[in-house]
Parts: C-alpha cells; structure tokens; sequence
C-alpha cells in the first residue's frame, strides 16, 4: 500500500502527471489518515500532517512521485431556496448560528439532510429541494483553505 503524504490545492499540483483519481464524500475528503482506495483499486494510506478539507481538483501526491486527483462524490443534500434574497442571508445565518455545514452558492445554500432544521427552514418560507449532488461547505474561521467554485447550480439529479 502506498502513501500519500502530500496535499496541494486545485491549481497548485500537475495535474497533467495524475495517475488515478479518488472519489471521495465530504467527510472523507476531511480527514489526517485514513486507509482510501483509489477509483483504479489501488489501496493507499492517506497520512497528512494535519487534517484538511480536501476540495474537488486537489491533488495527493504518492511516495512514488505519483499523483491522484480528488474528486467529490455525490451525496444526498439539501438545496435550499427562497424567494427573496435577502430572506435567504437570514437563512444563512439561522445555519451559521446552529454551526451547520453549509455550502453557499449563487441564491442557493446547501445542506445535508436533517428534519428538524428543514422543518425550521421551511417555517421561514424556503422551498426544498433534495439532490445527489458533491457537498462542500465553507470552511469557517477554522477550517483552512477555502475553494470558492462557480459551477453554476446545474448537474444534479433531483429526487
């Protein structure tokens, strides 16, 4: 099994020497260690020197040399929408204030799925709307380096 004991930021690593690619969900794109296979098979230990919120494009660099691109997993989310934009800022804070996860794109937040905080959502008027799509939610005051994609709010499968 191989190491990869090296991350770089989308922009920041070859990626015109990977070799292979990682499809990874939004929680085990956030780790320090951990045993991934890569999408050709290929067990390899993840060992970082610290944990990192890993984005769609990073790269991990293998003892080798190699490179494996990381790409983001669709997941169940929720996509949450109101008609007035600036109902949806308070929206955002409600989140923010409950320390949820939560991607923000152009008019749109995303969430995962939780009852309780969509039953709150909906009281203040948002509209739902659940989608398998890649999550990758800020980072915070804490949370390292953040990757702030304009993708648009296409290429989802809705439910």
């Amino acid at each position: 099994m191989r190491n990869a004991s090296i991350h770089r930021p989308a922009g920041h690593w070859p990626r015109e020497k990977a070799a292979g690619a990682v499809t990874l969900d939004f929680d085990a794109r956030h780790r320090r260690r951990i045993r991934l296979t890569a999408d050709h098979g290929e067990d390899v230990l993840l060992d970082l020197p610290k944990a990192v919120a890993m984005a769609e494009g990073d790269g991990l660099q293998l003892e080798d040399g190699r490179w494996l691109k990381v790409q983001a997993a669709p997941e169940l989310i929720v996509e949450v929408r109101h008609k007035d934009p600036h109902q949806l800022v308070r929206l955002a804070w409600h989140l923010g204030n409950r320390h949820l996860p939560t991607e923000i794109r152009n008019h749109v937040l995303r969430i995962r799925p939780d009852h309780v905080i969509e039953d709150m959502l909906r009281g203040f008027g948002a509209d739902l709307l659940k989608v398998e799509a890649p999550f990758q939610p800020e980072g915070g005051a804490y949370g390292g380096h953040d990757h702030h994609h304009d993708q648009g709010e296409n290429g989802h499968h809705h439910e």
